[in-house]
């Protein structure tokens, strides 16, 4: 375990090696998005609007997808395994790539949770939004979350060794497919025709949307858990058996 730590430290310090100056476009575009879409959401929800949901939930559902942004869609390093050589790097060391992977990503949200998710956390008072959560079981929820998330990205990771110098155009799909259908842009019950009775079932409404609906009191708390655990139970061993699959048609820098 004290392996998996450093590696994580020495990845948010590698993060934060330029000094902290360098981080605060990131952090001022994150809180300029986030400021006006409080003020939106109360402009549409005092003006009558129906969502399914009150203005207290709304504004702790977007607030907290705010803070939590990097642990509710895991995105690792593996997406730049052709370009930047990623894996083969991680393939030298004497631990588990995947592993690897892992800490490296946990250590890479360390800075922005605490100059960004932190400040703005204590700040939540001033625009109105209660961070406190409507169930303590949000506490369960979340590591599930960020579990299926890596199986997700792994997933991912593969498809993009299979089709190699197309990663660029997988990674625009996933990103669209993650924003539509894991919640955290828009919450799955704002889905219209009925669709989020249906799109609550499938795997990526277990990522982000899962915990915040919980933690904003909209969710069915067991049966939110329930297939939290059971895509965990079906993602998990179909990453590991396709990433041990895929390794053998890796590549990178043409070689």
């Amino acid at each position: 375990m004290n392996k998996y730590l450093k590696t994580a430290h020495l990845s948010a310090l590698e993060i934060t090696n330029g000094g902290i100056i360098y981080l605060l476009p990131d952090i001022l575009i994150k809180v300029c998005t986030l400021i006006p879409l409080i003020f939106l959401w109360r402009v549409v929800m005092s003006s009558g609007a129906e969502v399914g949901m009150s203005l207290g939930q709304m504004l702790t559902y977007t607030y907290v997808s705010a803070l939590l942004a990097d642990m509710l869609v895991v995105k690792t390093t593996a997406s730049g395994w052709l370009s930047d050589g990623v894996l083969l790097k991680l393939y030298g060391r004497p631990l588990p790539v995947l592993g690897q992977l892992a800490a490296q990503t946990a250590g890479g949200w360390a800075p922005m949770l605490l100059l960004f998710s932190l400040p703005m956390a204590a700040a939540a008072p001033l625009f109105g939004v209660s961070l406190i959560p409507a169930s303590l079981l949000f506490f369960i929820s979340l590591p599930l979350c960020v579990t299926l998330g890596f199986a997700v990205d792994f997933l991912f990771a593969c498809l993009s060794l299979k089709l190699k110098n197309r990663t660029w155009l997988l990674g625009c799909i996933r990103m669209a497919i993650t924003a539509i259908f894991s919640g955290t842009v828009i919450p799955i019950r704002l889905l219209p025709f009925g669709m989020d009775r249906v799109m609550k079932y499938q795997p990526f409404a277990s990522l982000g949307g899962a915990p915040l609906s919980i933690f904003a009191g909209v969710a069915d708390v067991g049966e939110t858990l329930a297939l939290q655990v059971i895509w965990n139970l079906i993602l998990w061993p179909a990453a590991l058996l396709v990433w041990k699959k895929s390794q053998e048609g890796m590549v990178s820098y043409g070689g």
